[in-house]
Formats: structure tokens, sequence, C-alpha cells
């Protein structure tokens, strides 16, 4: 195992020592088990940051549609025809002259 050196304040340093009394482990073993779960945390969204999103999606939902169906399905068809060839070649949709 591998031994690091970090700078913690008074308050932090009791805290772990106080944890590691309560449940009878080391203090290596409570500031492992915390940076285990923070990092499991940091995987996911906070309140806030889901709240923004979900936000954004009902904006997105209530300015509607952009285009019109005939739009979006010929979208669509090209989208499907480039992944069976391969991808796209173009922007556009047209080949590019090469």
């Amino acid at each position: 195992m591998a031994r690091a050196t970090f700078s913690l304040d008074d308050e932090t340093i009791a805290e772990i020592k106080r944890t590691a009394i309560r449940l009878k482990r080391s203090q290596s073993h409570v500031l492992r088990e915390a940076v285990a779960e923070y990092a499991a945390r940091t995987d996911r969204l906070s309140e806030r940051e889901r709240l923004r999103m979900l936000g954004a999606i009902k904006e997105l939902r209530a300015a509607g549609p952009t285009g019109t169906a005939r739009d979006t399905t010929a979208e669509l068809a090209e989208i499907r025809a480039a992944r069976r060839g391969g991808g796209r070649r173009s922007v556009t949709g047209v080949e590019d002259a090469e």
C-alpha cells in the first residue's frame, strides 16, 4: 500500500478520529471509504444539476419542433442509409466529389 501526505484542517482531522473510534476502524480505513463514496457520487448529478437539465428539457418541449415531420423522416432515412453505407460522407447528405 502506498503512503501519502495531505494537509487537512483540524476539524476534519478530529472528525476522522471520531469516526474511526466510533466504527472501531483505522483512520486510514475511514479515509479510504470516504474517498470511495465521494468518487461514486461524482458520477451522479447533483440535485441542482438535475433540476437545471429538467428545466432545459421543459424549454425544448415547450418550444416545439423546429422542422416538419417530412424533414425528420428524410433526416432519419439519411442517417440510416449512412450507417448502412459505413458513415456519412458529407454534412449535407450529398457525397462530395473527390
